[in-house]
């Protein structure tokens, strides 16, 4: 990931905006969690319930970029924050999976959940903002966890765009099996996420590395000078 040099004051600005971003999600997914399972469980829907374990899930990622920036140099956590979000990309797509599969096999038909149409029709306005606004915040910071926690950000959207559809084609044609096979297409995109984020740690480059780089290459050229 190429940085551009960031005065310290931009690189605090940044962070900050990262806090308060990953802070948001927080708060916003514990509700959607809570509200999913409910309105799941009241509807014995298969598709809502893992709605609301997903949001659980969304709550691991980005309390790991949330603890990742109050440390003093949060760009040093870069690798186990990075590793956190993809155990939780894999975790979302072993549980979407067999969720889905359990469903299709069980043939579980799901009651009209008013609630749940709405819940997941929100979420696929506000999640895509919050992706964006945290994506082009670790882009320009050169935070590989901000990004890779962005994306899974877009996951949620796509599951939840794929509960909206399922619940929808199941209160107006019964088609129970709409939002399984979604949810299959939705793991697959977490799978490709998780590895990428799981890698990230090899390609991305991050700011305290750079400056790293060039504290030491200005103290190996003031030592020559000395000399």
């Amino acid at each position: 990931m190429s940085v551009t040099a960031l005065t310290p004051e931009r690189r605090a600005t940044l962070h900050r905006r990262i806090r308060l971003i990953v802070a948001f999600t927080i708060v916003y997914n514990v509700i959607e969690a809570v509200v999913a399972i409910a309105a799941g469980s009241a509807a014995s829907s298969a598709a809502l319930i893992g709605f609301g374990l997903d949001s659980s899930i969304e709550v691991l990622s980005a309390a790991a970029v949330a603890w990742q920036f109050t440390r003093r140099d949060p760009e040093r956590w870069e690798k186990p924050t990075l590793r956190v979000i993809a155990v939780a990309f894999f975790a979302l797509a072993v549980y979407v999976t067999a969720s889905s599969a359990l469903s299709l096999l069980g043939g579980d038909r799901p009651e009209h959940s008013a609630v749940g149409l709405v819940l997941t029709a929100l979420s696929v306005v506000i999640m895509p903002l919050v992706s964006f606004a945290e994506r082009r915040a670790g882009v320009e910071i050169g935070s590989a966890t901000a990004v890779a926690d962005s994306k899974q950000t877009l996951i949620c959207t796509y599951l939840s765009a794929a509960v909206l559809i399922g619940l929808a084609l199941n209160s107006l044609f019964g088609w129970w099996w709409a939002d399984a096979v979604a949810g299959l297409v939705i793991a697959i995109f977490a799978v490709r996420e998780g590895l990428e984020a799981w890698k990230g740690d090899a390609c991305a480059t991050s700011v305290g590395m750079i400056l790293e780089d060039e504290h030491a290459r200005h103290t190996h050229d003031d030592a020559r000078h000395e000399h």
